[in-house]
């Protein structure tokens, strides 16, 4: 202790504190004259370091500044400890605001027919977002290095639309690290094959653009990149790759399903002419999807009623039939309608109607 103290004596002989300024002396007494420096007497040297802000007396000592200051300086490193250590659990997040949503412009590898935001689907979601305030799920957007506060969409399209629409902010996740095209198309598919979000027509247009514009050299180098089989692409490609004729004889694209394809593409490699002759009188007749294909096969007459059975609690309580023109007739029997409907009865039911809608 007594070596530390002489060495910081012997740092600081020549430091001295400057004096407080004296008050501004009145006008009726006169000003002292100033004391003439002594002979062989130091210079005043104002000292570098910054008193203690402790709420007490500042030290008059060079020692005790030099005690004081380190104490400080303890106090700013332990901070910045603090800090650091609330840092760390941030590591590797990606940094969430809300932005307004018409400073994001849509991605050109954009993937959502304009029916999507169309139907029920997104009238719910809309809903949803403007009860909540807000998507509580953010969107993912990446920063335009050649426009400041611009942004373009990664995935959440949908999202995205909807706050669009109900002039509110929309929260987005912002990629901090450099995104290239085929990793933002790689993020945007694997985030709507995980979601099931996208119909085989949108996810079969998609993969077409990537490879009309070369961003994948071949279907195999895109399935490699893309994590998903070979045969995965091409079925969706079948999808995308219809004749505009026979795409325009469904209600909406967004109803072509992955076995209409492939069945259509089969008998478009057979008789090409013969299918897009009978698209002629299909085209703007509304029908559902599976009546659209029997007709463009020519199998229309060999269609026939679907009958399912619909089951509450083990016992069968009637049957829903779909007719081969789409028209869905319900039938309970009077047990099954003795006393308000149950809630396992409604749900059968409603089983049942769903199971007709995937059959289309």
């Amino acid at each position: 202790m007594a070596s530390t103290r002489k060495r910081l004596e012997a740092l600081t002989a020549g430091l001295s504190l400057p004096e407080p300024a004296a008050p501004p002396a009145q006008a009726s007494t006169p000003a002292a004259p100033a004391s003439p420096a002594l002979p062989g007497a130091a210079p005043a040297v104002e000292t570098r370091f910054p008193p203690a802000q402790t709420g007490q007396f500042a030290p008059r000592t060079g020692p005790g500044q030099m005690l004081a200051f380190r104490g400080q300086m303890q106090a700013v490193e332990g901070e910045l400890a603090t800090l650091r250590e609330r840092l760390r659990h941030y590591d590797g997040s990606t940094p969430t605001r809300k932005l307004d949503p018409s400073a994001i412009r849509a991605s050109r590898w954009a993937n959502r027919h304009p029916a999507s935001f169309e139907n029920a689907e997104f009238a719910g979601l809309k809903a949803d977002i403007e009860q909540a305030g807000g998507n509580v799920q953010p969107i993912l957007v990446r920063a335009l290095p050649d426009q400041p506060d611009r942004y373009e969409l990664v995935f959440g399209h949908r999202r995205h639309r909807a706050c669009l629409e109900l002039g509110i902010p929309v929260l987005a996740a912002i990629w901090v690290d450099e995104l290239g095209d085929a990793e933002l198309f790689a993020a945007m598919d694997r985030e709507n094959r995980e979601r099931a979000d996208l119909s085989p027509y949108e996810q079969g247009v998609m993969y077409q653009r990537a490879l009309e514009e070369q961003l994948f050299p071949t279907q195999r180098q895109m399935a490699e990149k893309l994590g998903v089989s070979h045969t995965w692409v091409r079925k969706a490609l079948i999808v995308a790759q219809l004749p505009s004729a026979v795409v325009e004889c469904f209600r909406s694209p967004l109803e072509i399903q992955y076995r209409h394809a492939e069945q259509l593409n089969t008998a478009l490699d057979k008789d090409r002419r013969a299918v897009l002759k009978r698209a002629e009188k299909v085209r703007g007749q509304k029908l559902l999807p599976a009546m659209v294909v029997a007709r463009l096969l020519g199998s229309e007459a060999m269609a026939k009623p679907q009958k399912i059975a619909i089951q509450n609690e083990g016992k069968a309580v009637g049957s829903c039939v779909r007719a081969v023109d789409g028209t869905v007739t319900l039938t309970l029997q009077p047990s099954a309608m003795e006393g308000p409907p149950s809630d396992s009865l409604v749900k059968a039911i409603a089983d049942v109607l769903h199971k007709v809608q995937l059959l289309n």
